[in-house]
Parts: structure tokens; sequence; C-alpha cells
């Protein structure tokens, strides 16, 4: 029999985003006030650039540069005439014919000096003026751009999950009050549907508690009678198994939802505290798998709600016990403030992960390898929630394939 084809190597991961293409020369990319500004300046450079044409040239035809001399001495007798600028005129012994030519010469070059003084005068007053108008045109720029900054502003607002913001813009009906009010009108329908989301999830988790906590009363009830057949002692644990995983379903959807909003009562918490309370909670299911958890949790204080906070390092913590090698495992959990940020960092041991299924772990129901299929380890919503608790708080969580297997998370807080 022929062997089998090894399968193909994967390629490369790409170095270089294809979504950022490459800018050798980003001052080739000026912002729009610096366009607006070279564009308000360079229209008035080259209209003084004309009207200094204009005027050179109707000065010159009013100086009648190079047309017949103004006019002609035909009879002279002992006149005498003397010039600073004119040297030649002032020689006594010169002919009528070469006096007249010397005074038109005389008069050509003050002509000519007239002009090109008016032109050198009119070249220093246009580059004054251009100086002026582009400093002008910036601030011009700036004004009439304003708007735009502040719907940049409220965008900016929106995008850090808080759509109550709105832009309600004032002034006259043009085209920027229209885009401001078509946003505003954006943001309303879109905080509109997030809430009725928002809402329904809460409701529907809300009602799902309590058959979920009857049944599970029933069936410990059941399982508590000495008497119970076998048969029925096993199927009452697995369906009490079956309920407890929809509990947590049911909670981890109510986190969920209320972390997608931002946090408003907000109080310090160590990061330090609420990971040695993560760590005191999965020690015995470490110890049961034989994984080992170190790590060293300097003080990090930041602005939040200590649950959310504290379900944060206790999903990562659990995530990186379950989720570990059969044998000699470790977890190593670490807090501390670098470069001005609180940082909560869990590293792993466990299976290679490879890096393009990096995003899909933090989608709800998605495991490694896996879409919406069961699992003794989880409902699917860990990853999801510690993302959504995360960015309500402000901050950022990233994870990345640690060398030999298993995951680096990094969380990141503003202190």
């Amino acid at each position: 029999m022929a062997a089998t084809p090894a399968p193909p190597a994967t390629p490369p991961k790409p170095t270089w985003d294809p979504r950022k293409p490459d800018q050798p020369f980003p001052w080739l990319r000026p912002t729009i006030r610096i366009r607006l500004t070279l564009l308000y300046g360079g229209m008035f450079l080259i209209a003084g650039i004309l009207l200094l044409s204009i005027i050179y040239l109707l000065a010159a035809q009013a100086l009648r540069t190079g047309n017949e001399p103004l006019f002609k001495i035909v009879q002279f007798q002992s006149l005498k005439v003397t010039s600073n600028n004119c040297p030649g005129i002032a020689t006594s012994d010169l002919s009528l014919a070469e006096f007249n030519d010397a005074i038109n010469a005389c008069m050509d070059h003050e002509r000519k000096a007239a002009l090109d003084n008016l032109l050198s005068r009119s070249l220093l007053a246009l580059l004054g003026l251009a100086v002026i108008a582009f400093a002008f045109g910036y601030a011009m720029a700036g004004r009439v751009l304003s708007p735009l900054g502040r719907i940049t502003r409220t965008a900016r607002a929106v995008a850090g999950s808080d759509l109550s913001r709105r832009i309600e813009l004032d002034g006259p009906d043009d085209e920027l009050k229209e885009l401001a009010d078509t946003f505003d009108e954006m943001l309303e329908r879109l905080q509109r549907a997030f809430t009725a989301q928002q809402r329904f999830v809460g409701n529907a988790s809300h009602e799902l508690r309590t058959p979920l906590a009857i049944n599970r009363t029933l069936l410990e009830v059941h399982l508590s009678d000495p008497g119970a057949p076998v048969e029925l002692q096993q199927l009452g644990k697995t369906l009490l198994a079956t309920n407890e995983r929809s509990e947590q379903l049911v909670e981890g959807l109510l986190l969920l939802a209320r972390s997608e909003n931002q946090i408003i009562e907000r109080k310090p918490v160590d990061l330090a505290e609420v990971a040695e309370q993560a760590v005191d909670q999965v020690h015995t299911e470490a110890d049961a798998k034989g994984v080992t958890i170190q790590g060293e949790r300097k003080p990090a204080v930041i602005q939040g709600n200590g649950v959310l906070l504290e379900r944060i390092a206790l999903n990562l913590v659990q995530n990186a016990v379950r989720y570990n090698v059969p044998e000699g495992g470790w977890v190593e959990v670490t807090t501390d403030v670098q470069h001005g940020q609180a940082v909560l960092v869990v590293t792993n041991t466990g299976p290679v992960v490879p890096a393009y299924e990096i995003d899909n772990l933090f989608e709800p129901f998605r495991r490694l390898r896996t879409e919406r299929t069961g699992s003794d380890k989880g409902v699917g919503l860990g990853l999801s929630i510690v993302r959504s608790v995360a960015r309500a708080h402000g901050g950022h969580i990233a994870a990345e394939p640690r060398e030999g297997g298993g995951l680096v998370m990094r969380v990141t807080f503003p202190v």
C-alpha cells in the first residue's frame, strides 16, 4: 500500500497587516486642516500674483515704456543741465541731437527703475500678506473643522460603550449640521437596540432562574432518598449535572449582559487581592488536576467593580487550570503596574493553540477547535465575559500563544 502523503505545511503567517499599507512618506499625507490651509493660502497667492501682474502691466503702460519720447528739445542756447541720476547730460559740449538722446535714455532708465522698485516692493508685500493669509487660513480651517472635531470626540466616547452621548450641534442647517443630526439619530437607534437586547437577555435569564432552582431542589430531594433505585440515582445525578450547567449558562448570560455597559459606581480595587481570591477558589481544582499555581502579585489599584473584576481573574485562572496538560502543568498569575497601567497576566501550560484561533476564543459559546459543542469544562462564555468586563472598565485583553503550548492572557486597565 502506498504511503499516505504528508499534509501540506501551513504557510507562514504574514508579518505585515494588509489593512495598514506601508506609508514610507507619511508627511506626504497631510491632515485635512493643513490641506485646507494650503488651499486657502494658495488661492490667495494665485490671486495676489494675478493682481500684481495686472498692476505691473498697467503701470508700465502708464509710463509708456519703450514708446516714442515724451518731448524733444528743438533749440537751446546757453542751456546747462545737471543731474545726479543722469550725469551724461551735464556735459556742456553736447550737440542738440546728443542732448536729446541723453535725455531720452535717462528717462527710460528712470522708468525701468521705477517699475523694478514697484515690482520688488509689491513682491515683498505679497510675501508678507501670504504669510498672514496662510495663518488666517489655518485658523479659519480649524474653526470650520471644529464641528467635525466635536463629532469625532463624541464617536470616540461612543466607542467606549457610552451610547448616551450626543453631538447636539447648533448652527445653520448646513452639511455639517445634517451630518451631526444623522449621527445623533444613528446613536439613538443603536442605544434603543442595545438596551432592548440587554433587557431581553436579563429578563430571560431571570425568568429561567426560578424553574432551574426548582428543578435542582427536586433533584436533590430525590437523590437524598436512600431507598431510591440505583438507576434512578444515576439518572438524578445526570439531570443534576445538566441542571447545574444550565444555571451556569444563565448566570453567564446575566453577567455578560450586565458587563456590556459602562461601570457607573467605581471603587478602588486591588488586582492583587482579586487575583489572590481567584487563586484560592481554584486551588482545590488545581490540586486535583496536579496543576501548580505560582506567580508574584504586586499591588495594582484601579477604579472599578470588585465583583466583576474578580470574575475576570476567576474565569482566566479556571480556564488556565482546566485547559492544561495532564501532568506537570503550571499556571502563573501575576499583577503589576507597568507604563501607567494595571496589568493582570495569566500564563499556563497546555495544548498548542494556533495563532489564527485566538480571536475565536473570545466569541460566545466558542471553544478551541469546536463550535457550540458541549463540554464539561464550561459553557463557553468565560472569555466573552472577561472581554466584556474589561471593556466596561476601559481595559483591554490580549491573548497570544505560549511557546511550547498554552496561552498568555494579558489584561490591562487604566490606573
